[in-house]
Parts: structure tokens; sequence; C-alpha cells
């Protein structure tokens, strides 16, 4: 019976034979970490977010997984963008080769890449999405407007009008499928304005939500923060911010043109946790905690423990029960 029960989805035309990704910032760094991604289950695989040179980003200890998800201040580590565009074009090229439809959904080299881009400035995006824009790469490419973790930088997500003045800029020359990494939004002002800020716009996906800024975890052991930049504040992760992460996507959902798909990030830890994405309208998810502590295996678990779910529930594809979660009456 699980035979028959697919966990395929699509963004923008680009097929998903599974809807799970990783998050950009975790097991994505080197082309081995991307490699490792694509031959487990999981339905594709997100680079490190790209700035435009190289950057070792924060000082060490930077990271740490906590009894109930984690904290991070990275400040963007990664290898530059041409090292992610020249890996996306190269696994691009490779799914070009004719093979059996059949086969091919299977196989690494056949499973989309998400190239994500995070400039420290929106001069930084603008170039950087020209680059990507005159490029062979025509698959997804993330935009972050997000990242928490940046010493002196704010978040442009929280700037609605910076936010449509970017994209204006943007879709005045970019004309490859782009997605958007949000920040969690926590009040329906914020849910509205966002959305009336990005709807304007032919994105493909939002990716709801990147981690919660600026929260504090403690060695009470030591009497000493856990991470060292920004005097121990950073994002939060896993299960602490799965009821913010799901708010968003349903409030998004609920807000969008469906056109404009919707990846669930946060707090994804069991085949439930997935179940309960897509049910407030999710159409795809990135898992970031939970592959950091169990590594590319987890969505083989995540896989199985989903189509458990669905197969009690006698639903056979994602669009069985995609954002039909219920309501209850005055």
């Amino acid at each position: 019976m699980t035979d028959t029960i697919s966990l395929a989805t699509e963004i923008a035309g680009i097929a998903f034979p599974n809807l799970m990704t990783n998050a950009a910032g975790v097991s994505c760094e080197t082309t081995q970490e991307l490699n490792a991604v694509l031959a487990s289950e999981a339905g594709g695989v997100t680079t490190k977010s790209a700035t435009p040179v190289a950057r070792p980003g924060n000082p060490t200890p930077r990271q740490e997984l906590l009894p109930l998800g984690s904290i991070n201040s990275m400040g963007l580590p990664n290898r530059g963008l041409g090292y992610y565009l020249a890996y996306a074009t190269q696994r691009q090229a490779l799914a070009g080769q004719d093979l059996p439809a059949e086969v091919a959904a299977e196989t690494a080299q056949h499973k989309p890449v998400i190239l994500s881009v995070s400039g420290l400035s929106i001069e930084d995006n603008l170039a950087m999405l020209k680059d990507i824009q005159q490029s062979p790469f025509t698959g997804l490419t993330e935009l972050n407007l997000s990242c928490p973790n940046v010493v002196g930088k704010a978040q442009l997500g929280y700037d609605f009008e910076a936010v449509v003045a970017t994209l204006t800029e943007v879709f005045s020359h970019f004309t490859k499928p782009l997605g958007l990494k949000l920040p969690p939004y926590f009040d329906f002002f914020q849910f509205d304005g966002i959305a009336e800020a990005v709807g304007r716009f032919p994105i493909a996906y939002v990716n709801m939500i990147n981690s919660i800024g600026n929260g504090l975890a403690i060695d009470a052991e030591t009497e000493t923060v856990l991470i060292k930049p920004k005097g121990g504040f950073g994002g939060i992760g896993g299960e602490l911010v799965k009821p913010t992460a799901l708010a968003n996507v349903r409030a998004m959902r609920l807000r969008l043109h469906p056109d404009i798909k919707i990846i669930g990030t946060g707090g994804i830890r069991t085949g439930q946790d997935v179940f309960e994405h897509v049910l407030c309208g999710a159409d795809a998810v990135q898992v970031g905690t939970e592959l950091w502590r169990e590594g590319p295996g987890v969505f083989k678990r995540l896989s199985e423990e989903l189509r458990a779910i669905m197969k009690e529930k006698g639903y056979g594809s994602l669009d069985d029960f995609r954002g039909k979660l219920k309501t209850m009456g005055a």
C-alpha cells in the first residue's frame, strides 16, 4: 500500500520526488555535504546561503543543540556564489541526461537544487541575481531576506517597503524562478503586510520560517552563554519554533494567491510534523535541526512516518490534505 503513496510535489514546474529537502545552512556548505543530501531520500537539496565571495562566518562556538531545538549565530559562512552556482549548474546538466522517467525520479542527479543567496546588502543581492540571470542555471533561486545572525545587519524581511523596493528592482531584470526565505511574523498586521508586499510580484514561493532571532541559551553549570557571537544571542530553531512556523505557513496560505507555493520550515522532527505543515498549506518542507542531529538518514525516517500517517488516513498524495486544516465554529 505504501508503494502507492506519493510524497512528490512541484514548485514552478520543477518536480520534487519527495517534498522534503534540507534547510539552507544545514549539511550544505560543501559539495560532499550537498551530494550526501541528494543521495538520501530527500527530494532535492538547498545550498548554503551564498554571499558574493566566501565568508568564514562568526567566531566559534556558534551553534549548539538544545533539548528542544537549537541555537545558532553562524554569520553566513559559505564558499561564495561561484562555488554554489557551478554546483547547481553541473547538477542541472546531469539532470538533462536521457533516462526513463521512472528511473530519473529516483536518481540523485535528477533531483532539483535550490540555489540560496543572502547578500550583506541589497546591492549584493542584486549583483548575485544578475550573475544567476546570465548563467545557464534555470532552477529555483531562493533569496534570503531573513538572516538574523549577521552582526550589525537588520533583517530586510521586516521592512515591507524595503521588500517592495528590492523586489521591484529584482524583477526589472530577473526572469528565472525565484523564492523568498522570510523571517517569522508574529501579528496579523505583519501577515497582512508581507503578503501584500510579496503578492505584487511573480515569485515562485515563500519559505516560512527562518530561525527566531535573538534567543539566548545558557549553561547553568558554568553560568555561561552557549555560543560566542553577539554575547550569546542567536537564532532559535527546532521543536521550539514549530507553532510559530505552522502559524506562518497557515497565515500565508490564507493570504497569498494559490500560484505562490509555500515551503514550511521549522520544528520538523517527526512525520507528524511534516503532515501538520502540509495540512496548514505547505507544498514542500525543509528540515534543519533534526538533520543536524541525525544526518541525511533522517529523510528516510520522516518519509516512512509520513507514509504511515497517510496510509492510516487513506491519503494517496499530498493534494488529498494540503491546506485542509479545519477550524472550529463560533
